[in-house]
């Protein structure tokens, strides 16, 4: 299967018989101490760290130097995974026979149930070379697994310590016997490492243990006939969600129907649940269908519709215009039957400022020199950025909205799909969507335009007639349904969102240039009086760059 590697599995098949001798001259060890069986432990670690520097050393050789198909990528990384969390488990025998030295007796560790985590260690590692050779989905379910199986036998050990300790009985004793059983259950957590591994490899994407198992019932669940195993997994990157999003296709069906896979915090995934629910019910086919959904402890997981065509950005990056003039005629005509069909003609007080000032340890965490101090220029004094911050907050208490609509919540360019073929636009990432000020939406996604990486001219140019469109857009809205304040509240949420955008921006420059500009804006804002500022024409080309 992966003759272009005999020398690398060789020394992987070594390293992997090395351990299982580490993991059973541990347990020798511990059930008869002798200075012999201790050496031999300590010794072999030496041996164990070589075999797994080669191993380590020949798959980044071959990754650099050999032209290799992506099946071969994939076995080289889970070798490179298995081989560090192999020798991990090695280690954490040597500190195991360490740690027998600080016992009053060997035999005080019989009170305690570690033989049954050892001989399920001993096999589980005998189980990783013939699961991996095999592309076993069982066996590596099976490895994964044993993290749990370990962590209950650590837990029972546990509890019983913590008796003895309370009443004061053999106190160093049991501390040190808690450390030895406390390794035992650090190895299955190298082991749930290798398990991960192996399940890259079969599956061909990285995923973890609970999200496989999420994976599977939320696809037994709709309706999927088979495995997991007749559908291909393709991880989705960029998420700053903390979700794992993943396209799952179905494989030989002749109807096969793609979808969405997310995994994550069960509040927001839970939230998205409800919303795309809402967004059916009220314009059906904008969002995509929920297929199924699953709640698991702290974290929920949800099947939905994949919809296909192309994100708006890619939108405006495709050489033909009349792509981007129909998908932004489509986008803008949804958008005002949406904003018509939910609005609430009752003022809303907004909160867009706030959000700064919420952020702001995030903000300062990736760039700490973006919070301007009180400065002059003599007599002058100009404000600081925590000045122009609360400044802006109390315009915003005079500015409410004149009514709310159901908006997105996260508006950005990016989420925003647009299919060609059907002329139509969909919605997805919708966790944040509420009953809101639209200028919310209408300030995101002017932003996220403005912060596309692309500084050519004529992709920049595009960029600003889609920024250009957008504005007079949303701008002819608010002067149909009666919103004078519209201009300012822009201003508002345009200079929020430039503030923290710059904690997603790691080009110091950039960072600087969007600061600079939400400070010019927070400026602009701040220094009118009420009168001057009734009439503040938000400055549009502030987005152009």
């Amino acid at each position: 299967m992966h003759r272009h590697f005999e020398g690398l599995d060789e020394n992987f098949r070594f390293l992997i018989l090395e351990v299982q001798n580490q993991i059973k001259a541990t347990i020798e060890f511990l059930l008869a101490p002798t200075p012999g069986t201790y050496d031999k432990i300590i010794n072999k670690d030496d041996y164990i760290d070589n075999l797994k520097n080669v191993i380590e050393n020949k798959c980044f050789t071959t990754l650099s130097q050999t032209k290799l198909s992506p099946e071969q990528m994939k076995y080289l990384r889970a070798v490179h995974v298995i081989s560090i969390n192999l020798e991990r488990i090695g280690d954490y025998c040597v500190n195991i026979a360490k740690q027998m030295g600080y016992l009053s007796t060997p035999r005080f560790l019989e009170n305690f149930d570690y033989r049954e985590s050892f001989l399920k260690i001993h096999q589980t590692v005998s189980d990783i070379l013939p699961t991996l050779h095999k592309a076993n989905l069982s066996g590596a379910l099976a490895i994964c697994r044993m993290e749990a199986e370990l962590d209950a036998m650590y837990k029972g050990n546990f509890d019983k310590i913590m008796i003895h300790l309370r009443i004061g009985r053999n106190v160093e004793d049991h501390i040190t016997s808690l450390f030895i059983i406390r390794y035992l259950e650090r190895i299955g957590d190298s082991l749930l490492n290798i398990g991960e591994a192996l399940l890259f490899v079969i599956i061909g994407e990285r995923i973890k243990i609970q999200q496989f198992q999420a994976l599977q019932r939320n696809l037994t669940k709709s309706g999927l006939q088979g495995e997991v195993t007749d559908v291909d997994f393709q991880g989705i990157w960029g998420s700053r969600s903390g979700c794992r999003i993943a396209r799952v296709e179905e494989k030989n069906t002749p109807q096969a129907r793609d979808s969405i896979f997310k995994e994550g915090n069960l509040r927001k995934i839970r939230q998205e649940k409800i919303n795309l629910e809402c967004w059916n019910e009220i314009f059906p086919g904008l969002v995509p269908r929920v297929f199924s959904y699953q709640e698991e402890g702290e974290n929920a997981s949800l099947l939905t519709e994949f919809l296909a065509g192309c994100t708006l950005d890619e939108a405006i990056f495709n050489p033909d215009e009349e792509i981007l003039e129909n998908a932004l005629f489509i986008f803008e005509q949804t958008l005002q039957h949406i904003w018509e069909q939910t609005l609430n003609r009752f003022e809303l007080p907004t909160n867009m400022m706030r959000q700064v000032g919420d952020r702001m340890s995030s903000i300062l965490q990736v760039h700490p020199e973006l919070m301007r101090p009180p400065l002059g220029i003599g007599p002058l004094p100009i404000p600081s950025a925590g000045e122009l911050i609360k400044g802006c907050m109390d315009i915003e208490a005079r500015y409410p909205a004149p009514f709310s609509v159901f908006i997105h919540g996260d508006f950005n360019i990016n989420n925003v799909i647009y299919n060609h073929q059907n002329q139509k636009v969909y919605f997805i990432d919708l966790h944040r969507s509420q009953h809101a000020d639209y200028v919310q939406d209408v300030s995101v996604f002017l932003v996220s335009n403005f912060r596309l990486p692309a500084f050519d001219p004529l992709s920049r140019g595009r960029i600003h007639q889609t920024i250009a469109s957008f504005y007079a857009f949303a701008k002819s809205f608010a002067q149909a349904h009666d919103d004078p304040g519209f201009d300012i509240r822009l201003g508002l949420g345009v200079a929020r969102s430039l503030y923290t955008s710059t904690r997603f921006e790691l080009n110091r420059s950039f960072a600087h240039d969007m600061y600079n500009r939400g400070l010019f804006l927070m400026e602009r804002l701040t220094e009118k009086t009420p009168e001057e500022l009734a009439g503040f024409s938000f400055p549009l080309e502030i987005l152009y760059y």
